[in-house]
């Protein structure tokens, strides 16, 4: 599989620029209007967190990886900012009343549903999240 890659600063500047990447790529690889949709809010959401959260204390570097075959279509963004696995967070209850949820934790929630896969590594010094899309529905994981 051949990535095509984009690196940019982890700025919410940068955040539209990162979407359009994305988006770009999608359309190439003609993904579901509804899928595409629900990838770039994983992307913006997982996006966000690196700028917020991966480099405290300076400013860094994300890359943005798409790349597909002739059924799969593969996003991968990664930060060398500190380790955090964003998938080790629980599940938000989303049953409880506005009022009484805790704050944060939806952004993971709408990567972990709006995407067919997702995985996290930490590899080379790298946090790497992967969002992986099958070009139909109810193809298998």
């Amino acid at each position: 599989m051949t990535f095509d890659t984009l690196k940019c600063s982890a700025t919410l500047e940068n955040l539209n620029q990162a979407i359009e990447f994305v988006e770009e790529a999608a359309d190439r690889f003609q993904l579901a209007t509804k899928k595409k949709f629900g990838l770039l809010v994983a992307v913006e959401e997982a996006f966000v967190n690196v700028c917020h959260y991966a480099y405290p204390d300076t400013e860094g570097v994300v890359s943005i990886a798409c790349g597909a075959d002739s059924e799969t279509f593969v996003v991968e963004i990664t930060d060398s900012g500190a380790p955090f696995d964003l998938l080790s967070l629980p599940e938000p209850d989303t049953t409880a009343d506005i009022m009484d949820r805790q704050i944060g934790g939806l952004g993971v929630h709408f990567i972990r549903t709006l995407t067919d896969q997702v995985s996290y590594r930490r590899e080379e010094g790298n946090n790497i999240l992967e969002m992986i899309l099958h070009k139909t529905e109810g193809t298998p994981p």
